[in-house]
């Protein structure tokens, strides 16, 4: 029988422990060393960013928390927190938003009729629209005369800036990236409706006139329905291509348009021939030049146009507070661009400069550090915008001391119940239990928010991937990390 020394069996021990599985680890191992561990499963070249603090503010997890990072649409948590500090009443009827029109005296007495746009992003056309409909307008004019000359959309309460500052120019065409502007009537988007046709021939089309479209798709007997649709920048031609399947339901593509203006126009002309009211002249818009910097002014005409042009109608739209929900619950873009164009208007042009003015200022008052974030729109579609996790969580816990505070976290979509968070942390202990706003460009994810650990405490977090390789992933990495989180906590 072989005899093991004592001090070697002590060693032999040491080195059994320090071999083991990290719960037999002699020094247990740490939150922040699992969660570090955890986002090194992530692809190669993925870039994160996260603060987890508890509800006083102490830091419970911290990985890169003051490098800036792209936000994609965690910018709409900026956006509609302003809305909710600055702008008054929003749980009012809109009476500040809606649309009006305006009958202008013309040449020959036969008068223009104006639509004017008050910035609001709910005006509808549809066939069942019960609220704040452009039928009500075209009862109106209707109402009022059987003749008119020019139908003019007019947008001038809010300088020209269709698309905000480093927005890429391929998302124009899609609802994603529709143009912004103060006449605004369907969410700024057209349905273009695909039907099969006969194999190897093309679609059939269904769509309001606004563009042209070149239909290069074709219908295929069998196989996997693929469309795609472009537009060049300045064309008013979609290239359509691709192909359906001929057993296929009906396929609707959402396009953005590019003058929303001129598009409310025309269909307010539509509407009124449908009421039996002649229109001899053409479809006009009035835009208001965007000169870019911060303080604009109205231009004299812009001005004189409110006051010299009486209003025959007006619709009054739905509370904004409705608005905020569909913001950020939908992740709705064109709305959000609508939302920090009014924060603009509190106390300048209406410009997106203006609106970044009036975020910043609310940000000085939650004390959060003007080098933590940038912000270029207000929905998260630029590429220019950047945010540290350090800045958000800064912004969502002084949220928590607001009057508002609970109101704007209830827009937050719920993990694995509603919104953009519907489908995700399903069957988790975070299912029900985390309230955050997702984020997603090109190779980037977000999420930001609060969520409820397995103690019952409040934990506030904001978290980032960047520069995600193709194919993804981090989405899972980062649902996995939070669930650690939560569950050590």
């Amino acid at each position: 029988m072989i005899r093991v020394p004592l001090f070697a069996r002590s060693i032999i021990v040491v080195v059994a422990f320090a071999g083991a599985s990290p719960s037999l680890a002699w020094q247990p191992q740490s939150l922040q060393q699992t969660v570090t561990a955890q986002l090194a499963q992530a692809q190669p070249g993925t870039r994160f960013g996260l603060l987890v603090t508890d509800a006083d503010g102490r830091e419970l997890i911290a990985f890169n928390p003051d490098n800036r990072f792209v936000p994609a649409s965690n910018t709409k948590l900026f956006t509609t927190a302003a809305a909710f500090a600055t702008l008054p009443a929003l749980d009012q009827p809109d009476t500040a938003g809606g649309a009006a029109v305006r009958l202008v005296q013309s040449r020959r007495s036969v008068r223009d009729v104006v639509l004017v746009g008050h910035g609001d992003a709910r005006l509808s056309s549809a066939p069942d629209c019960v609220t704040n409909c452009l039928a009500t307008l075209a009862d109106a004019v209707a109402a009022r005369t059987r003749r008119v000359r020019d139908v003019i959309g007019d947008d001038t309460l809010f300088p020209d800036q269709r698309w905000s500052p480093g927005m890429s120019w391929n998302n124009i065409v899609t609802a994603y990236g529709t143009g912004i502007s103060a006449l605004t009537l369907d969410d700024n988007e057209l349905r273009l409706r695909v039907t099969p046709g006969a194999v190897g021939q093309a679609p059939t089309l269904d769509q309001l006139p606004y563009y042209r479209i070149a239909n290069h798709a074709v219908t295929v007997a069998q196989g996997e329905t693929d469309l795609r649709y472009t537009r060049m920048p300045g064309s008013s031609e979609i290239q359509l291509t691709g192909q359906i399947a001929a057993d296929a339901e009906p396929r609707n593509l959402r396009l953005g348009i590019d003058d929303p203006a001129y598009h409310a126009a025309a269909r307010l002309r539509t509407m009124l021939q449908e009421r039996g009211v002649r229109v001899t002249g053409q479809v006009r818009v009035r835009h208001r030049p965007a000169q870019g910097g911060e303080g604009e002014e109205p231009t004299a005409n812009a001005r004189s146009l409110v006051s010299a042009e009486p209003v025959l109608a007006r619709t009054v739209p739905p509370p904004l507070a409705e608005d905020l929900v569909r913001i950020n619950k939908e992740s709705q873009n064109l709305h959000s661009e609508l939302m920090v164009r009014r924060l603009g208007s509190l106390n300048g042009s209406g410009s997106i400069q203006d609106g970044v003015a009036t975020i910043e200022n609310m940000m000085d008052r939650a004390g959060v550090a003007r080098t933590g974030w940038d912000v270029s729109d207000g929905s998260g579609m630029s590429n220019y915008n950047r945010m540290s996790p350090r800045a958000v969580v800064g912004l969502l816990r002084w949220a928590t001391t607001q009057p508002w505070g609970t109101a704007w976290r209830e827009t937050f979509p719920v993990a694995g119940v509603d919104g953009t968070l519907a489908n995700r942390f399903r069957g988790s202990s975070l299912e029900r239990r985390l309230f955050a706003k997702t984020g997603t460009l090109n190779a980037t994810n977000a999420l930001s928010g609060y969520l409820t650990a397995r103690s019952g405490r409040t934990l506030i977090f904001s978290f980032f991937a960047n520069d995600v390789p193709r194919g993804g992933g981090a989405t899972a990495v980062m649902e996995r990390v939070l669930t650690t989180i939560a569950e050590a906590n």
